[in-house]
């Protein structure tokens, strides 16, 4: 019997999980594992790994799948792909000078003008939420050393 790739996004995706689940799995084995109740610097990172490839190899396989919904890959939008990279780039540019609440908004500005189907309500809106979880978990849950503001309106 031959395998006829049916949803190629699925195939693709999967295979995209599959990568970067191994690639993080292995990585992690550079680092002290633990175990779930001593878990090292390891355990995490390895098991997010293996369960990407799970989840890759379960999404590989439904596009495999003779009943799925046929699907083409379609051409890469690099315009799409430049926005988000940037954003992100510059949200790592602008944490440090600028405190977590401003690079996080830049980055859902920058990041917003790479979808034709957010407007100006929709993209304040994922920046507030964002700044208030990701505040909320990272610096007040973990006490990461984040700043919060830039330092001459944090005083």
């Amino acid at each position: 019997m031959k395998l006829r790739i049916r949803n190629q996004k699925d195939v693709a995706a999967g295979a995209i999980y599959v990568a970067f689940g191994a690639a993080f799995s292995l990585g992690a084995l550079n680092y002290k594992m633990g175990d779930a109740a001593r878990m090292g610097p390891a355990w995490f990172p390895f098991w997010i790994g293996v369960l990407l490839v799970a989840v890759g190899a379960a999404t590989a396989a439904a596009g495999l799948n003779p009943g799925a919904a046929p699907e083409a890959l379609k051409k890469p939008e690099l315009r799409t792909l430049a926005w988000i990279i940037g954003s992100v780039a510059l949200f790592g540019v602008l944490l440090q000078p600028l405190g977590l609440v401003l690079a996080l908004a830049a980055l859902v500005i920058v990041s917003s003008l790479a979808s034709h189907e957010f407007g100006w309500k929709g993209t304040l809106a994922n920046a507030v939420v964002l700044i208030l979880f990701s505040a909320g978990a990272f610096v007040r849950g973990i006490s990461l050393q984040i700043p919060l503001w830039p330092h001459f309106l944090a005083g």
